[in-house]
């Protein structure tokens, strides 16, 4: 089984979104997804409720998620860590031992041929901002499931 990481400042928004479109396009029996934060403002609370309205209109429910904080330990649990800006990439390998734990940090827009190589956080702004995130971590999300479902194949 691969296990992903989806990480953000607050697991509020960008990584609930993130976590909840990879699974809705893997197969839980060879891929988990989780997400976390990497900052501790909202342990335990649910993802905003933009993340939820823009996840349920396009048929992915996040609503049950719990948000948490990233630990050192992810880094050994998880394959593959997708951060989704420069600063959870900075806080995230700073917390690294090894190389290997190393490789496995990547900025998730860094899967997709854009401009864009940081997913924006939408939280201080309207509803229209989460849409933008949703389809920047949808396409994102469709190239990392190619390469699972590829793999779950091998």
């Amino acid at each position: 089984m691969t296990k992903v990481l989806m990480v953000c400042l607050g697991n509020i928004c960008r990584s609930p979104l993130a976590e909840g479109i990879l699974q809705s396009k893997t197969n839980a029996a060879t891929v988990y997804v989780d997400s976390a934060g990497t900052a501790g403002f909202h342990v335990g609370n649910r993802p905003d409720q933009r993340s939820i309205a823009v996840a349920k209109k396009y048929g992915i429910d996040i609503s049950t998620q719990t948000c948490r904080k990233f630990s050192s330990a992810d880094l050994e649990v998880f394959d593959l860590i997708y951060v989704m800006d420069e600063n959870n990439y900075a806080n995230v390998i700073v917390k690294t031992s090894n190389d290997s734990q190393k490789d496995k940090v990547k900025l998730l827009l860094s899967e997709i041929n854009g401009e864009l190589k940081e997913v924006p956080d939408p939280y201080y702004g309207g509803s229209d901002g989460f849409e933008n995130v949703f389809r920047l971590i949808e396409e994102a999300c469709n190239t990392i499931a190619e390469k699972l479902n590829g793999n779950a194949n091998n």
